[in-house]
């Protein structure tokens, strides 16, 4: 008789405390994840054994994965019990029952009050770049000198002394470099630590989807409108630096 191959199957479990609850915005669209509580503990089952490997469950802090065996649970790979299997537990989709709460905007530039930390890590994936950051002061004598096929791939707004550019190939002036990731402009170099979260700030801060949300290292960014925007030119950059000197 062929053996029962749903025997080698594993069930894991997990669990971490309420207070981390924020930090499962990282897992939130793994549908076939569903948690449950039990006073100051999330409980949450249903992972793929590949999904037990991923960094975003490893970087959640205080986090406690299980493989259930004969109703206990041990921590993965142990050979002796950690505790019994919860019973009795409601559980539902994580994508239904987690509810994500950010901290509320702040137009300030690069300015925001946080409750849940969204931090950027250093990546070593390689991204072209879409957009560039330059101190005005500092290019204003060579961007008048760059020949017009160079601009009129580009678009431009200024942010207090600096100018963002859009577009590639991006100009050959000095500055700072980002890539785009759903909506979201990220230093060369750089990822969110917790990569799913990306299109839920996008929910919360760019609902409209006319924006970008420009990050710095730190974890705070700025929300930047598309229709503040305009194609660069040698005129429109003279017209906006004049400008800037009268006020």
């Amino acid at each position: 008789m062929a053996e029962n191959s749903s025997d080698d199957i594993k069930e894991f479990w997990a669990e971490l405390p309420r207070t981390d609850e924020d930090y499962l915005g990282s897992i939130r669209d793994w549908k076939n994840v569903h948690v449950a509580t039990d006073d100051e503990i999330i409980w949450l089952k249903g992972f793929t054994e590949e999904q037990t490997l991923a960094s975003e469950l490893h970087q959640l802090p205080n986090f406690l994965l299980y493989e259930l065996r004969d109703g206990l649970l041990f921590k993965k790979e142990a050979l002796v019990p950690r505790k019994k299997m919860r019973t009795g537990l409601l559980w539902t989709p994580i994508d239904k029952a987690l509810r994500l709460t950010f901290p509320a905007s702040n137009q300030n530039y690069f300015g925001i009050s946080e409750k849940v930390h969204i931090r950027l890590k250093k990546s070593d994936e390689e991204h072209p770049v879409i957009a560039l950051i330059s101190i005005i002061t500092e290019i204003k004598e060579s961007i008048v000198t760059l020949p017009k096929f160079r601009l009129e791939k580009i678009d431009w707004t200024v942010m207090e002394d600096k100018a963002l550019f859009l577009g590639t190939p991006l100009l050959s002036l000095p500055g700072k470099t980002y890539w785009t990731k759903d909506g979201h402009l990220l230093p060369s170099g750089f990822d969110f630590e917790f990569k799913n979260l990306s299109k839920f700030l996008q929910q919360k801060y760019n609902k409209e989807s006319d924006g970008w949300l420009l990050w710095d290292e730190n974890g705070n960014y700025l929300s930047i409108k598309k229709a503040d925007f305009q194609p660069l030119s040698v005129s429109s950059f003279r017209l906006t630096e004049k400008s800037r000197e009268w006020n």
